[in-house]
C-alpha cells in the first residue's frame, strides 16, 4: 500500500525559503516517478516539479530557478527546496507517486498521494 507523508510547510514572507519533505513506503520507491503538486483555492491542481527514476527533473516555468526537487532512494525521501518564495506560491502541496505510467506531471497518472502540507507566502 502506497503511503506518503509530507512535512515542512508553513508561513513565510515573500523572498523566504521553505523545504518540504515526503517519506514514502509500501512500494518500489527507487523505480517510481515522484512529483510535487500544488493546489491553490480557485485554481487547478498543477505539477510543480517531477523527478524520474534516473534522477532527471523538470519544473513548471513559474518555479524554475527557485525550486529544486531531490529524491533519496536509500531514505525513500522526496524533498522540495523552495527559495525566493512568492505570494503566488501559496497553496497546499502534495507529494505523489507514479508507479506505472510515463513520468509526466499528469495527475491522473499518480496513484499515491500524501495528505498535503500548506505553504503560505505573504507579501
Amino acid at each position: 500500500q502506497v503511503q506518503l507523508v509530507e512535512s515542512g510547510g508553513g508561513s513565510v514572507q515573500a523572498g523566504g525559503s521553505l523545504r518540504l519533505s515526503c517519506v514514502a513506503s509500501g512500494f518500489a520507491y527507487s523505480r517510481a516517478c515522484m512529483a510535487w503538486f500544488r493546489k491553490a483555492p480557485g485554481k487547478e491542481r498543477e505539477g510543480v516539479a517531477i523527478i524520474d527514476s534516473t534522477g532527471e527533473s523538470t519544473y513548471i516555468d513559474s518555479v524554475k530557478g527557485r525550486f529544486t526537487i531531490s529524491k533519496d532512494n536509500a531514505k525513500k525521501a522526496l524533498d522540495l527546496q523552495m527559495n525566493n518564495l512568492k505570494p503566488e506560491d501559496t497553496a497546499m502541496y502534495y507529494c505523489a507517486a507514479n508507479l506505472f505510467y510515463a513520468c509526466t506531471p499528469v495527475a491522473a497518472y499518480f496513484s499515491g498521494w500524501g495528505q498535503g502540507t500548506q505553504v503560505t507566502v505573504s507579501s
